[in-house]
């Protein structure tokens, strides 16, 4: 069943964009890329990711992603990341908007609705609830969703036998969860994502991204 929608209220004089994606996706080098072409034309960005961001998100980071830390359940997994991005809101994301800042985050609200929501199993609404009432219902005003195919995505994050994190060295059928879940919350709300294909060139991708973020900054 699709989660209903609700679009983000421009609450702040900044801009607040999401990376998501499948691990493996790109996220981290279009938001890179974004970054330096924004702050070539004179914008202020604070650039961040999820989980982490802050000094106690950056711990709840290693304790659920990094291996060695024993069997974690999918709720306490869940309320793990919810309370790394309510710290990550109200101490970094809401700040810099504020301030009026063009904030650029790898990975937000969405990746827990997919990862625990359908990846866990957890259920969409009931992870996208969760993560409302953590953030004050703080919700990007554009969501990049950069989709890659599972196979293609452990591909790249396996290159040059670079190591898998907890959740990436789940099976396929996780991932492809997670991918029918990110593309079922952009179906749900097409006017606030730009969903482009992870495997085309990178530079069309950075041109496209760039096209639609132009549109929002005054």
């Amino acid at each position: 069943m699709p989660v209903a929608a609700a679009a983000p209220q421009r609450r702040y004089p900044g801009v607040f964009i999401a990376f998501e994606g499948g691990d493996g996706a790109g996220k981290s080098t279009q938001a890179a890329a974004l970054q330096q072409r924004l702050q070539a034309a004179g914008r202020t960005v604070l650039r961040t990711r999820e989980p982490g961001g802050t000094p106690v998100g950056e711990k709840l980071r290693a304790l659920v992603l990094e291996h060695g830390h024993g069997s974690i359940d999918p709720r306490t997994e869940a309320l793990i990341f919810a309370a790394s991005r309510a710290a990550h809101v109200h101490q970094v994301i809401r700040p810099a908007l504020e301030r009026g800042e063009v904030v650029i985050c790898d990975r937000y609200m969405d990746s827990s609705i997919a990862y625990q929501g359908a990846g866990r199993g957890l259920g969409l609404a009931e992870v996208r609830s969760l993560n409302l009432w953590a953030t004050e219902a703080m919700l990007p005003d554009v969501t990049v969703l950069l989709d890659v195919d599972p196979e293609q995505g452990r591909h790249r994050r396996t290159a040059q036998d670079a190591a898998e994190d907890r959740l990436e060295s789940e099976p396929d059928d996780f991932h492809a969860r997670i991918r029918g879940a990110f593309l079922e919350l952009a179906a749900a709300d097409p006017g606030h994502y730009l969903v482009l294909d992870a495997g085309a060139d990178r530079d069309a991708i950075t041109e496209a991204v760039s096209n639609r973020i132009e549109e929002l900054l005054p």
